[in-house]
């Protein structure tokens, strides 16, 4: 029973001995690219919304809003509505504005730049809390029979490799420090 115990510590202690194994890299611990801005699909153009109407879509692996205004013009922006991050796609587009179905802050369908911050009963408790911010734009473009939408392709996989360093070590961190 003794040599089970000891062979116990014996092998928990060797698990948080320092190493000199090179470590391995992951996709998650690669390093950072520059932008590449690039036209990627999004959605089809057979599932654009009504004028005056949103939808969602994927591009770039990030989550993007399809607006058409009421005169049927399509805009793109980024689909998380600050500051709590629901979908803007949910929300009413009217007069070149978009808004935040659940918060009522208003945004530029051309810039995503605030036009109102959060000026409903709720928005007023929640968004005095935060500071006015917009949302991403990004160009548009139908070719064939879907909708384009510039984004940097690299994005993502640029903030993994800041999100993530590797194998997480007894500390918490691979770089061995704390958060």
């Amino acid at each position: 029973m003794k040599s089970v115990i000891v062979a116990a510590l014996v092998g928990s202690a060797a698990a948080f001995a320092p190493s000199n194994q090179v470590s391995r890299g992951t996709a998650l611990a690669a390093a950072k690219g520059g932008p590449s801005l690039k036209y990627v699909p999004c959605i089809s153009t057979d599932d654009l919304p009504a004028p005056g109407s949103a939808t969602s879509g994927v591009a770039g692996g990030l989550a993007i809003c399809i607006a058409v205004d009421t005169k049927g013009a399509v805009y793109a922006l980024g689909d998380k509505c600050p500051p709590v991050n629901q979908p803007l796609s949910f929300g009413k587009v009217e007069d070149g504005t978009i808004s935040d179905p659940v918060l009522g802050t208003k945004f530029s369908l051309k810039t995503g730049e605030v036009v109102s911050w959060c000026p409903t009963g709720l928005g007023k408790l929640v968004g005095g809390l935060f500071d006015p911010v917009g949302v991403p734009s990004y160009p548009v473009k139908a070719k064939g029979k879907t909708v384009e939408v510039q984004v940097d392709v690299n994005y993502k996989a640029n903030f993994e490799a800041e999100y993530w360093s590797g194998v997480l070590d007894a500390q918490g961190k691979a770089n061995g420090k704390y958060y």
